[in-house]
């Protein structure tokens, strides 16, 4: 974690698998930094084998620092919501567990009420469909997570799992929020 610059902010996201969640958030203009890691269980410095197991209470997350002057944070909620499925409870697709649950830890007052407005309001919007079932808790520790992890789409694109799984979201992504992008994405 960076954070060396003054006017850059923290999100720290949790929506299922961190090598899908990580992909998305680096195409987006304003942010500088994004880690997968681990949050808001009890075992200090999980490995990701023992977070796959579902036991330490830690989810799969990534931490992002932003500049709020380029990418506000409810933006960067349009884009969290709208990348993974916030009504499932501890999971995402196929992947299954506590691990994957769909959880955004606040690092401010601010965000906190943001985020809760930002459900209500979707909520509120969709009385037909299925409600959001994100977790929202205070961020205590941000764990990174092993090496081999950064930037996982990246250096294994043709590894079933990004084809099949973070490809088709990275798409809709694209096609959904084309402003938000980088240039070149």
């Amino acid at each position: 974690m960076s954070k060396k610059d003054s006017q850059l902010s923290i999100a720290v996201l949790g929506g299922g698998c961190f090598w899908c969640t990580e992909a998305v958030f680096k195409m987006l203009k304003g942010v500088s930094v994004v880690l997968p890691g681990y949050s808001g269980g009890t075992v200090p410095k999980p490995t990701y084998e023992q977070v796959c197991n579902g036991t330490t209470g830690h989810a799969e997350v990534v931490y992002i620092e932003f500049n709020p002057q380029e990418v506000a944070y409810k933006t960067l909620l349009t884009v969290f919501f709208g990348s993974h499925d916030p009504t499932t409870v501890n999971r995402q697709g196929n992947d299954i567990g506590t691990q994957y649950r769909s959880v955004i830890f606040y690092t401010t007052p601010e965000q906190k009420k943001e985020v809760e407005r930002f459900i209500k309001d979707i909520n509120d919007s969709n009385k037909e469909g299925k409600p959001v079932v994100t977790d929202v808790e205070q961020l205590d520790k941000f764990y990174e997570a092993e090496n081999y992890h950064r930037d996982y789409f990246a250096k294994n694109p043709g590894n079933p799992y990004c084809e099949i799984v973070i490809n088709p979201k990275l798409d809709k992504v694209k096609k959904s929020f084309a402003t938000l992008l980088r240039t070149g994405m």
